[in-house]
């Protein structure tokens, strides 16, 4: 059974920082191109930021490039983002998502709520 579980959500302040974690199982995540999405209210879902099987390339939205960081850990099989300097912006539901040739896999998502 596949399963992405997304942890390290919550409420932050503007400028503050916040670590999301995915911790997956039920397929072979090492050779999985693994991605952050965020979806705000009223707003389609946008890719955030892209990290390649083995973590040789990554790629990154505009509008959260310098301030986040994507990594993954292929002993855990567990992917990260890393959100520093958060604006009221970045509110939204994070997930997961997994890719493989044919295949993909989503996680059912985190709250980020970036307010004073």
């Amino acid at each position: 059974q596949v399963q992405l579980v997304e942890s390290g959500g919550g409420l932050v302040q503007p400028g503050g920082s916040l670590r999301l974690s995915c911790a997956t199982s039920g397929f072979a995540f090492s050779l999985a191109a693994m991605s952050w999405y965020r979806q705000a209210p009223g707003k389609e879902r946008e890719l955030v930021a892209r990290i390649s099987s083995f973590g040789a390339s990554t790629n990154y939205a505009e509008s959260v490039k310098g301030r986040f960081t994507i990594s993954r850990d292929n002993v855990k099989n567990t992917v990260y983002l890393q959100m520093n300097s958060l604006k009221p912006e970045d509110t939204a539901v994070y997930f997961c998502h997994g890719a493989r040739p044919a295949r993909e896999y989503w996680g059912q998502g985190t709250q980020v709520t970036v307010s004073s």
